[in-house]
Parts: structure tokens; sequence; C-alpha cells
């Protein structure tokens, strides 16, 4: 069911405008003893040819994790006018536009419509306004931030340094919550590997500019998905972008996630 924006309760992860951090994530967890503070993940399996996108095991979950390069991807924002609400209608809309894409992935809260609770800016058309209100659940646990892009380069600052120091409006951008690690360290309020689990997907950029989009296969705590970006990914500043809602479009290993329906969505796609 749709959610009120005012509603007062704390709701289930995966609605996304208010959620516990206990969620019911889909996807199965993957055999093995968590490492602890593991700064390494095991590749398993072997990388597809061609495909951005590789699996690794990182203290005890399978994450998959697929990265865009501003040498050779773009990165569009994609909503849709009503919402697609999933892969398959982006897919459609596209039409032969569709073979171009890398992978894509959903882009941050919303509400139950489908559209963007925070920040979006599709085009340089910016369709909703920073949002920087207090309130519950995962988006409202400051800092929350933006992942954007301008000139061809892409950031991710928190919401807070995004609002003093952006002026110009980008070509594309998203808000959502809580940022994952900020200026190297993981959120104040994350403790090391907490009891909530879920399925979860971020993205963070790293030092030669690229940017890394993580979703875990099972369920996983913030601490834990938060140390992949900083010590695996080594992206300085990471934003989560959902929990069980997490998806991801994945063309040379044919897969297209729709374990549920979306809202904003990021799409990678080849230069010509």
């Amino acid at each position: 069911a749709a959610l009120a924006l005012t509603a007062c309760a704390r709701q289930p992860e995966g609605k996304p405008v208010l959620r516990t951090e206990i969620g019911s994530g889909k996807a199965l967890p993957v055999g093995g003893e968590a490492s602890g503070a593991a700064a390494s993940a095991s590749p398993t399996p072997a990388a597809i040819p061609g495909d951005p996108c590789t699996r690794s095991e990182f203290e005890g979950v399978a994450i998959t994790e697929c990265i865009a390069d501003p040498a050779k991807h773009v990165i569009l924002a994609a909503l849709g006018q009503p919402p697609y609400r999933g892969f398959a209608k982006l897919k459609a809309a596209m039409g032969d536009e569709a073979a171009k894409v890398a992978f894509a992935v959903n882009a941050g809260m919303f509400d139950g419509e489908g559209t963007p609770i925070g920040y979006f800016v599709r085009n340089g058309d910016r369709r909703q306004e920073l949002n920087r209100a207090d309130g519950s659940g995962n988006f409202h646990m400051k800092p929350n931030g933006v992942f954007y892009g301008a000139k061809g380069k892409w950031h991710v600052r928190t919401s807070a340094d995004f609002y003093t120091n952006v002026t110009d409006r980008p070509d594309f951008g998203t808000q959502s919550g809580p940022m994952l690690v900020i200026a190297g360290k993981l959120h104040p309020e994350f403790s090391e590997d907490g009891p909530s689990r879920n399925i979860r997907n971020g993205v963070g950029v790293d030092a030669q500019g690229r940017a890394h989009f993580a979703i875990s296969e099972g369920p996983i705590s913030f601490g834990s998905f938060a140390r992949y970006f900083r010590d695996v990914a080594k992206t300085p500043d990471a934003l989560y972008l959902d929990g069980n809602v997490s998806s991801l479009w994945d063309p040379v290993a044919k897969r297209m996630d729709a374990r549920a329906p979306i809202g904003p969505m990021l799409v990678v796609e080849r230069k010509d």
C-alpha cells in the first residue's frame, strides 16, 4: 500500500518514504562465515567478458558491483510520466536506444506512485527540489546525500554540502539517504555490524572519477555495506540508494530484476 508522507509510525524497509532498519529482502544469503572488517572481497564467480558488473563475496555476503567509467559511459536519470516502475517498461520506452545500456539501477527513494521524494533532475530538468526536511526512516537519517553529474563528471555530496556549494543545475541528480561513507568515514549512526539485515544498493565515486554501483545479493548490515564502499570500492563518499526494492538491469548477464515496483532509475549507457 502507498504510504502517506505524513505518516508517523516507522514503516518496513522497501516502502520508500518511511522505513525501519528491519527488512525482508527476497534474495537468499550466500553461505560462508563473515570475515569481520575484511578490506577485500573474494571474486566468485569469474566475470563475464564485456560485462561492467562483477560479483564477489564480502564479509559473507555476495555483492555485485558495476563500474561506470566516464571515459566509456554516460549516466542518465530516468523516471517516466507516469513512472515506469520497472526496467521492462523503461526498456520498451527506450526502443533502439536500449542497445546502448551497459546497466541500470534504481535511483533513490520514492512515494507510493513512484515519484521521487528528494531532489531529482533528468536531462537538466529539475523534477523535485532538494528535500532538507527532518523525519524518520532511512531517507532522513542525516546526513543524507545527492549523487549527480555535471559536465561529464560524477559526484556524491551530503545534501547540506550540495545545498551550500552546488549552484549550477546538474545534468542529472538524485537524492537519497543515508550517506554510507562521508570523507572516508562511515556514517556516524552506523554500528559496526548491527542486527538489521536487508538487500541494499548504493553508489560511490572513486578518486579516478568512476562511479561504483553495488547491490548485495543477500541481506547485509549498513555497517558492512558501508565498509565495502570504503575498503573495496575505495570511494571516499558513498550514498545508500534503497533496501529490498534494490534492483539491477545487467543486459550482458541477461539479468533484469523485478522484485518490486521502483521509482527513479539511473541508466549507464556506452558512449558511441
